[in-house]
């Protein structure tokens, strides 16, 4: 499986510990706020990072980080992802998945053999809109069984959404909140504009925090916990 970047150390990619970060390239999607197309289109070229230099630095930094996440990209569109999150989990790690969730029957073999501790779900928009926003085709049927896998399982996770005006606001995050009523978390998350898939995204000013505080009030109800990342 390529990997094409390694973050030593992460405070924010997965809550409640210290994790290092493994970057996997390709996607399925194309959405045009995107701002890490070289993932896309680049990635071939890029220079990758060997499974031997991660396992070694896991082992010298047991007991300071403790978790490790596995983000991309889309990390599931490849096939070695069930081996590459079974040797992490040998070294004694808790793994985090970020994912769009378009490979529900992958989401569904990790969580059986019992290799994921935490799930990120990235829910787009709301489903009768996800075409528009991704700009490629999806089964929307995917994207509703690895929701329905995660509400059900014994796996901890995340759904979330960047809000990008003009694209996904504030509305759209209430109708994607009313589809997961009495889910343990979601994230608002803030777009950040700069070298986007589509470069007309790149002159769009991102909400306020002020605005982004607005949305947390109007879909509290909806989760036990809503954070605001930004």
């Amino acid at each position: 499986m390529p990997i094409v970047g390694y973050q030593r150390l992460s405070l924010r990619d997965y809550p409640g510990r210290l994790c290092a970060k493994a970057i996997i390239p390709g996607c399925n999607f194309r959405c045009p706020y995107c701002t890490r197309q070289d993932l896309i289109f680049d990635f071939l070229g890029m220079d990758w990072v060997t499974f031997n230099d991660i396992l070694g630095h896991l082992y010298r930094a047991r007991g300071y980080i403790t978790g490790f996440c596995i983000g991309g990209g889309e990390p599931t569109i490849h096939n070695g992802l069930l081996e590459f999150a079974f040797k992490v989990k040998s070294v004694g790690y808790r793994i985090k998945l970020d994912t769009n969730g378009t490979r529900p029957r992958r989401i569904n073999k990790l969580m059986e053999e019992r290799v994921l501790n935490y799930v990120a779900l990235d829910i787009k928009a709301p489903l009768d809109r996800y075409g528009e926003v991704v700009q490629n085709k999806v089964n929307i049927g995917d994207v509703e069984e690895s929701i329905r896998l995660l509400r059900r399982g014994n796996v901890d996770y995340e759904f979330g959404t960047t809000v990008v005006p003009g694209l996904v606001e504030a509305r759209d995050i209430e109708e994607i909140a009313r589809s997961l009523i009495g889910s343990r978390r979601f994230v608002i998350r803030q777009f950040k504009p700069g070298g986007c898939l589509d470069p007309e995204y790149d002159s769009i000013r991102p909400f306020s925090i002020e605005e982004l505080e607005k949305m947390r009030a109007l879909i509290s109800p909806y989760f036990a916990e809503v954070r605001i990342e930004r």
